[in-house]
């Protein structure tokens, strides 16, 4: 299988067909294998149901049905799981990202990319409610993954097989695929794509997401950063808050032995055995992350690298 395009819907029964009509168009005449994955999210309405007559009159078409609404990140998760293709496109099954770009994120593929990104650089949407809020959490999440893109909720993107195998996704990752995908190398273009209005039903997002998204990037950033060495982080915390208590308690002790000052009502005293302690509690969940690093990776004979290719002699002849 060439291709699989991964559609997670909620509830967007008024778009089923026009969505199956329109990626039939842009799959036209480009010759390649493909497939759409539609995964319904414990829809409410007929969605499930208008899937099912599409896959009976499309052989192309694949629906996977969950039991109950999981998630956005949870249906894309499930619609990789059933992908045969060894390119993976994601869009949105709500008609504001066009079919019509897909050609395009293949071809942007193709010249040697292992993820194509699209950036809505036109986004009809409102401003305040949905623009701005984007806009601030696009530059924030640029500046802490340290993967500069424009717009990390477009969900139109394109990927090749292995970075899709390679990401297991929980929570509201699926916006942050990109950064998480940059953990093992990966090669990544954002091009400007079409984005539309939504004519027939309605957003489910809101600026509720907020907490979770900010909540989400945080495990994001200690993923990339610490993921394998969580020592690194708790560990120097804790030299650094037990280091300050140690001081503050020898600074006291010298006090009370050489200059005979009194050490009752010193608020001091107790804030350095605090300190202390809880220098000791962050080194030690630095060494119990450890543990647990190691019992993940290696109870799953996972590699802490990713290879690219391997070149040797033989490959010469």
């Amino acid at each position: 299988m060439d291709l699989s395009i991964v559609i997670p819907l909620y509830n967007e029964e008024d778009n089923i067909k026009n969505l199956h009509n329109e990626i039939t168009a842009a799959m036209e005449g480009l010759g390649l294998d493909w497939e759409v994955v539609y995964v319904d999210d414990g829809s409410a309405d007929k969605t499930f149901d208008l899937l099912r007559e599409v896959a009976k009159e499309d052989i192309k078409a694949k629906v996977v049905g969950l039991r109950r609404n999981f998630g956005q990140t949870a249906a894309m998760s499930a619609g990789f799981d059933h992908a045969l293709g060894k390119v993976v496109v994601t869009m949105d099954g709500d008609l504001q990202n066009d079919p019509a770009d897909i050609p395009m994120l293949l071809a942007e593929l193709n010249k040697g990319y292992d993820l194509v990104a699209g950036w809505r650089a036109d986004r009809q949407d409102a401003y305040l409610s949905r623009k701005l809020p984007s806009r601030l959490a696009n530059g924030l999440i640029s500046r802490i993954t340290k993967v500069e893109l424009h717009d990390y909720g477009c969900t139109l993107k394109a990927f090749r097989r292995e970075v899709v195998q390679s990401i297991r996704l929980y929570g509201e990752m699926h916006r942050f695929i990109p950064a998480i995908a940059s953990a093992v190398g990966v090669r990544i273009k954002e091009v400007p794509v079409n984005h539309r209005a939504r004519t027939a039903g309605s957003s489910k997002y809101g600026i509720s997401r907020t907490p979770r998204v900010l909540l989400d990037l945080f495990t994001v950033k200690f993923l990339l950063s610490y993921g394998t060495k969580p020592i690194q982080l708790f560990g120097l915390w804790g030299l650094a808050t037990g280091g300050a208590g140690f001081l503050l308690a020898l600074y006291y002790t010298i006090q009370r032995l050489f200059f005979a000052v009194p050490l009752w009502g010193k608020p001091g005293l107790i804030l350095a055995v605090l300190l202390m302690l809880v220098g000791v509690q962050l080194i030690s969940i630095g060494l119990l992350g450890e543990l647990q690093v190691r019992t993940y990776y290696e109870t799953q004979a996972k590699a802490t690298y990713t290879v690219r290719e391997v070149l040797n002699g033989e490959s010469k002849r």
